[in-house]
């Protein structure tokens, strides 16, 4: 039997959304972040404070070669200021890499968006992907939070 999880009704959360320099505007936003709350809360973590920001690329990028020091795009930077079991942190997201990872996964826009949020946060939870290993375990916990999101 499937669980019929009503994130909305979730306790009220601190989770921010915010665009950086392109015009966007999260879909759901109290259904995502009930959904996000309940996926750290399964993991034995408690929600802080998160702050999404949505930005092009070349945002994202010129903040990984100066925070960083990568000279990359990538899809999301994630900057973890969890203390203890208490999740926090700031995540920065491409949404020109996200439409092209979908596109390249043939994989919806949302589903795309929904797996990179989930990532950053999984990341604050102490979950890496540097070895195959880590990356394999990293993509089923976000395989099961996105199930999560669809129940």
């Amino acid at each position: 039997m499937k669980a019929n999880h009503n994130f909305e009704a979730q306790e009220k959360s601190v989770i921010s959304f915010f665009s950086e320099d392109i015009d966007f505007t999260l879909n759901n936003e109290p259904t995502i972040s009930g959904w996000l709350s309940f996926c750290a809360k399964s993991f034995d973590h408690q929600m802080g404070e998160l702050t999404y920001v949505f930005c092009s690329d070349e945002h994202l990028y010129q903040m990984n070669v100066k925070y960083l020091n990568h000279d990359t795009y990538t899809d999301i930077i994630t900057f973890d200021y969890t203390e203890e079991n208490v999740v926090s942190g700031d995540l920065f997201i491409s949404i020109d890499r996200v439409k092209d990872n979908a596109l390249k996964y043939g994989v919806s826009f949302e589903n795309e968006l929904n797996r990179v949020m989930v990532h950053g946060l999984l990341h604050l939870l102490g979950f890496k992907d540097k070895s195959d290993e880590d990356a394999d375990l990293m993509r089923k916990k976000e395989d099961y939070c996105l199930t999560l999101l669809k129940n």
